[in-house]
């Protein structure tokens, strides 16, 4: 598939923006700001440890502890959307781990 080929493949199946707001609520407008909230902190996260193992720099602790702070505001959000406890996501986790890495 050439570049040409590729761009008309592409444009055939994504979905417009105005398809989008169309079908946008404000419930899934909280949730899409949360989950991009949960990607952003995430990413700021990477960057604070990137800079402690690549680049070799003293572990910024307080800018750590921030971001981890971020994550779990953005993260209660999403499971306040979804009506999730984070009691049940940390159990469904330990659960799941417990099953994939099963101690000898």
């Amino acid at each position: 598939m050439n570049k040409n080929e590729y761009s008309k493949f592409v444009q055939s199946r994504v979905k417009s923006g105005e398809d989008i707001l169309a079908s946008l609520t404000p419930e899934k407008a909280e949730i899409w700001h949360m989950g991009t909230g949960v990607s952003t902190e995430a990413g700021e996260l990477l960057d604070a440890i990137k800079k402690y193992v690549v680049y070799e720099k003293d572990a910024d602790l307080e800018n750590i502890v921030e971001e981890l702070g971020d994550l779990e505001f953005y993260l209660e959000g999403v499971r306040q959307q979804f009506n999730i406890d984070r009691d049940a996501t940390i159990k469904h986790n330990v659960n799941k781990l417990s099953v994939r890495y099963q101690q000898k």
